[in-house]
């Protein structure tokens, strides 16, 4: 990558969040247009990324993300036969989350009325529904996630013992990568809620269903999008790395 090449994409990072915070406080139906609770759920989230990333970086490498494992094994630094495995333990893993967080919140999901908050507490909607752009949301947001793992973290894995060229993320990796989900959060997540993770949101909403049996109102008609949109980010993003 030239100095050039360098210059041009660095201050486009710059101005796409920048800009993107901006047009997330200020224009109409966004997630952070006058909701202050925006901003502790952006902050909640980065911080949820950077204790997943201390608990389980030195073993697996904290992938948490389907996205992120397409997303390493297209920029050529992990596996891809190990993406199907991780990608199981992701969604299950997302699948226990949510029902360890509706126990803990079992009374105040019984008093919630509105069936849209409910299922908010599981799974993410688009602010305006609009299948093309929605698809884009989500692929924009994960190749900025994905883009910046692979300029942030280091090729220091292990797996099974064995030293490999693998790309993880690593316990002092996982500071910065819970910073650039909160950033992502704040700036790029008003048209979707950013899912930005296949598992994250499709987990989720699974369990929501089980949970909710008739009442539910799930709208899987959506639900492939926060699972499409994550990978294209992700191939779009190891595809660029690895010409740079």
């Amino acid at each position: 990558m030239t100095p050039f090449i360098a210059e041009l994409i660095g201050t486009c990072v710059l101005i796409v969040f920048g800009a993107g915070v901006v047009s997330n406080v200020s224009l109409k139906n966004t997630e952070g247009e006058k909701d202050p609770k925006w901003i502790l759920i952006t902050m909640a989230w980065g911080f949820a990324v950077f204790l997943g990333v201390v608990i389980s970086g030195d073993v697996s490498g904290a992938h948490l993300n389907p996205a992120v494992s397409i997303g390493l094994a297209m920029a050529g630094k992990f596996d891809w036969a190990l993406v199907p495995s991780y990608a199981v333990a992701q969604t299950l893993g997302a699948m226990l989350g949510s029902f360890l967080n509706y126990q803990l919140y079992y009374d105040q999901f019984k008093e919630t009325q509105d069936e849209l908050t409910f299922r908010g507490c599981f799974c993410t909607a688009p602010k305006i529904k609009n299948t093309p752009r929605n698809i884009f949301s989500e692929a924009y947001g994960t190749f900025f996630l994905v883009f910046g793992i692979l300029f942030l973290v280091k090729p220091a894995l292990q797996i099974d013992g064995i030293e490999t060229l693998q790309y993880g993320i690593g316990s002092l990796d996982a500071l910065p990568v819970g910073i650039l989900v909160w950033a992502i959060g704040m700036s790029l997540g008003g048209t979707t809620g950013y899912a930005i993770n296949p598992s994250r949101d499709l987990g989720p909403r699974i369990v929501y269903t089980l949970i909710r049996g008739g009442k539910a109102k799930s709208n899987w008609g959506y639900s492939w999008i926060p699972v499409i949109g994550p990978i294209i980010g992700a191939l779009a993003s190891g595809y660029l790395f690895s010409i740079l």
